[in-house]
């Protein structure tokens, strides 16, 4: 009797909770907090094997073989109107993603102007060279680019920047407009050109000036 009555006395809530669990408004399960995503997920730069080689290739070709070596090639998707950079101490090229929309030939095009910056200043050494000057220029033929342009005309999403910082060469006069400020020490190229065969010269060291009017 002693156990029936125990069995019966535990029943009763069991009981209960079962019906209890069949009739009564379910709970809802406590859902486990997610982290929140960010707004901006960091791009990120993925090197290009089959472009590498073909970079190393035609950089043997005109024998280049010690920056050949050194070579590197990216996919940058944080690039916007910009198709390609160059970074000769650092051997690296960047690419724009979005030139694959334009086909392989825009690929090479892009691929090879930029390495036409790096064999340019290989080439040159520690002298200092003008971007797309005669260095450039001659590096591009090599490359198999003839008549090629400084900048591309691809429909790439532009974005404008005010030039807020404002310089001045004081012995040619030339003014240039930039987004950042100069380094220390930056010199006009020209003047250093023309009257100390491309080395640099504090006499042509650019000079902070107001924006013009």
């Amino acid at each position: 009797m002693l156990a029936f009555g125990h069995a019966n006395v535990d029943a009763a809530p069991m009981q209960f909770d079962f019906l209890k669990r069949l009739f009564g408004k379910r709970e809802r399960p406590v859902a486990r907090e997610m982290s929140p995503v960010p707004a901006e997920v960091k791009a990120v730069i993925v090197p290009h094997e089959p472009l590498l080689d073909e970079a190393r290739e035609l950089l043997r070709g005109v024998g280049a073989s010690a920056l050949a070596e050194r070579v590197r090639i990216e996919w940058n998707p944080r690039m916007r109107s910009t198709a390609g950079l160059a970074y000769p101490g650092r051997a690296l090229v960047r690419l724009n993603p979005k030139l694959r929309e334009f086909g392989d030939e825009e690929i090479q095009r892009t691929l090879r102007h930029e390495l036409a910056h790096l064999l340019a200043q290989d080439r040159a050494g520690r002298k200092r060279i003008e971007p797309h000057g005669a260095e450039w220029r001659r590096a591009c033929r090599d490359l198999g680019l003839v008549d090629e342009k400084r900048t591309h005309d691809l429909p790439l999403p532009r974005r404008k920047i005010a030039r807020r910082h404002h310089y001045r060469c004081p012995a040619c006069a030339a003014t240039i407009a930039r987004v950042r400020p100069l380094r220390r020490g930056s010199a006009c190229v020209q003047c250093c050109r023309v009257h100390n065969r491309g080395r640099y010269d504090a006499r042509f060291r650019f000079e902070r000036i107001e924006q013009p009017a």
